[in-house]
């Protein structure tokens, strides 16, 4: 039996990503809920530490909270199947996880350098704590570089294969 001229068309037009719980279960979409974690735990950490360094520390905030807001909501749009029928949504989310990439990348050397700058004054409990705060921020800031990084390279590749 021959299939249907007219169904093939709309499926030919189909989005490659995924929609509904598939975007929780599929690679590299997965990959967003470990951004979700990690970036919300750098906005956590470098909020609640000391700001000696207002400009860096002001850009690592900001990178944090701008990424989880967009990434949080990608991930709705995309469970909610608002992509369906769509091609470009692919390259959507190939670019704005590359943008996310390179702004963690950049927060992620700007909050070790914010570090490395208070790591001579740590004489105090207090002070010590929020020294051990900015490098659990740094790290965590780098973990979610490289959550982007490869979520950009598999998303530009299927954006590219579609």
């Amino acid at each position: 039996m021959a299939a249907n001229p007219a169904t093939q068309n709309i499926y030919s037009n189909a989005s490659p990503l995924p929609s509904g719980p598939k975007v929780i279960m599929s690679f590299p979409d997965v990959l967003m809920l470990p951004e979700l974690v990690f970036g919300g735990l750098v906005w956590i950490l470098v909020a609640s530490s000391l700001v000696i360094e207002p400009n860096p520390q002001g850009w690592v905030m900001f990178v944090s909270v701008f990424c989880f807001v967009f990434t949080f909501l990608l991930m709705i749009l995309f469970c909610a199947g608002v992509h369906k029928g769509s091609s470009t949504w692919a390259g959507i989310d190939a670019f704005y996880h590359g943008t996310a990439a390179l702004f963690y990348l950049s927060a992620s050397v700007l909050e070790a350098f914010t570090t490395i700058a208070i790591s001579g004054n740590t004489d105090t409990d207090t002070l010590l704590k929020y020294y051990r705060e900015n490098i659990a921020a740094s790290v965590f800031a780098f973990v979610a570089t490289l959550l982007y990084t490869i979520h950009t390279i598999f998303s530009a590749l299927r954006w590219k294969s579609s």
